[in-house]
């Protein structure tokens, strides 16, 4: 059974950084494609940003481009999520997701396990 749990949420000044991180328990990690979603107060969650096994290749959702930044270390079985010049429409619960399958996805029923989420407020 794969566990993920996300740390590194909290409150935040509009204009600031947070970084997300998501440990994986298993010695399997390099064997998921990665991902970070969001669901805001009152809306669905919706996909953010994904990374390949490798680390190679990444994608963004076109409201973070530019500004999040996702990686991975695959020895310490943790992806990361780093955010910066953070808006208010940035608040939300963040979760990170692991996929089996191959190929990119935005998603959220194309991913296998889920974290328990981490709470990121962004005040202006």
């Amino acid at each position: 059974q794969v566990q993920l749990v996300e740390s590194g949420g909290g409150l935040v000044q509009a204009g600031g950084s947070l970084r997300l991180s998501c440990a994986q328990s298993g010695r399997t990690f390099s064997s998921y494609r990665m991902g970070w979603f969001r669901q805001a107060p009152g809306k669905e969650r919706e996909f953010v940003a994904a990374i390949s096994r490798s680390g190679g290749s990444t994608y963004y959702a076109a409201s973070v481009e530019g500004r999040f930044t996702i990686s991975r270390d695959n020895a310490k079985n943790t992806v990361y999520l780093q955010m910066n010049s953070l808006k208010p429409e940035d608040t939300g619960v963040y979760y990170c997701a692991a996929r089996l399958a191959a190929g990119h996805t935005t998603k959220e029923e194309d991913y296998n396990y889920w974290g328990q989420g981490t709470q990121v407020t962004v005040s202006s």
